[in-house]
């Protein structure tokens, strides 16, 4: 589920980037802007094809489809970052191949794609943007990759919950099986993680949801590891 609305100023807390497009330039892209709640779909192929996007709030994540259905995380965004991929398929000129999804509450801004895909190609600055967060994503994903041969489970699976989440937005819609497959282990490991961590007052679990009750204590636990996976959400 998602509620828009239109954006007559330019959000340039978030995107200092944009005090280099005119007055002028921002009424014609149509800007607008879309709240979409944890685990939604942000961005289809098919919208690729009409709009560029800026992320607001929250982290989403860019994902793939394989030949055997199989999907992949290959980028994570965070807020004040742009989804790379989306304008490296403008400029080559091929189809967007990837999905975007929320991993937390989300605000997203939506403006016209040939306004965003010129505004790339004209501004230093928002190109600037769009390439250092293709870097940074980049360096998360393998950061990731090395924590996950190197780190217990359990600072990993701290790690994504916390990043998951927030301290006003204490709870995520997720299985054991998606928790496993974030973390890359197996759902009866995360099931059985996941009922250590209740037991000791940490978190919550339900059906298809896991609750922060003691956010600090859960970061202290584990340490600084935990907050950098966790990012700007802690």
């Amino acid at each position: 589920m998602s509620i828009s609305h239109e954006s007559s100023d330019k959000p340039v807390h978030v995107f200092p980037c944009l005090t280099a497009v005119s007055s002028e330039e921002w009424r014609e892209s149509g800007p607008f802007i879309r709240r979409f709640s944890a685990k939604s779909r942000i961005f289809h192929r098919d919208d690729a094809a009409a709009y560029g996007m800026f992320l607001l709030s929250g982290t989403a994540r860019i994902t793939v489809i394989g030949e055997n259905g199989s999907e992949s995380v290959i980028n994570l965004l965070t807020a004040g970052e742009i989804c790379s991929l989306l304008v490296l398929s403008g400029l080559s000129g091929r189809e967007y191949p990837g999905e975007l999804t929320a991993e937390t509450e989300v605000e997203v801004l939506f403006v016209r794609k040939s306004s965003f895909m010129r505004w790339v190609q004209e501004y230093e600055s928002i190109r600037a943007t769009v390439f250092g967060g293709l870097l940074d994503g980049m360096l998360r994903m393998v950061e990731r990759t090395q924590q996950r041969q190197t780190l217990p489970l359990d600072n990993r699976l701290a790690g994504a919950l916390l990043r998951m989440t927030a301290g006003e937005a204490p709870t995520v819609r997720i299985t054991h099986q998606e928790l496993a497959e974030e973390v890359g282990s197996v759902r009866e490991v995360v099931t059985r993680a996941l009922a250590r961590f209740q037991r000791k007052g940490w978190i919550e679990t339900s059906r298809g949801t896991v609750r922060i009750l003691q956010r600090k204590l859960l970061e202290e636990e584990f340490g600084d590891l935990v907050t950098e996976e966790s990012g700007a959400s802690c």
